[in-house]
C-alpha cells in the first residue's frame, strides 16, 4: 500500500506542477485564460497577477508532495509530513473551490481526487 500511496502522492504532484503551468508561464494563452479558467479577455491584465502568485503556491504543494513521496521510505517522518501537508491542503483548495462555485465541479474533482486517494490509501499507513 506504499508504493501507492506514492504513485498516487507523486501524481497529484505532477498535476500541481501542470496546474502551476497553466497559472504562472501559459495564462495568457487564450486556450487557457478563456477556456480553462473561463477568463474573459477584458479581465486578463486584472487577474493574470493572483493566477501567477495561485500557480506558486500549486508549485509549492507539488514540490512537497514529490519530495514526500521520493522521502517516505528512506525518512518516514519527513516523508509522511510531507505527503500528509501536501496532499491534505490540495484536497481542502479543491473543497474550497467546489464550495465556493458549484459549476467548478468538475475541477475541484481532478484537483482533489489524487490527493484524496493517496491520503486515503495513507490512512492503512499511519
Amino acid at each position: 500500500m506504499l508504493l501507492a500511496v506514492q504513485i498516487l502522492a507523486a501524481l497529484a504532484g505532477l498535476l500541481h506542477v501542470y496546474i502551476f503551468v497553466m497559472e504562472s508561464v501559459r495564462f495568457a494563452d487564450p486556450k487557457v485564460h478563456q477556456a480553462t479558467f473561463k477568463t474573459d479577455p477584458a479581465d486578463l491584465e486584472a487577474v493574470r497577477p493572483w493566477a501567477y502568485n495561485q500557480g506558486w503556491y500549486n508549485l509549492f504543494l507539488a514540490v512537497g508532495a514529490l519530495v514526500g513521496a521520493a522521502l517516505v521510505r528512506t525518512e518516514p517522518a519527513v516523508g509522511w509530513t510531507l505527503i500528509v501537508s501536501s496532499c491534505g491542503s490540495m484536497l481542502l483548495a479543491a473543497l474550497v473551490l467546489v464550495t465556493r462555485d458549484r459549476s467548478m465541479a468538475s475541477s475541484a474533482l481532478k484537483q482533489g481526487l489524487l490527493p484524496l486517494l493517496a491520503l486515503a490509501c495513507s490512512l492503512t499507513q499511519l
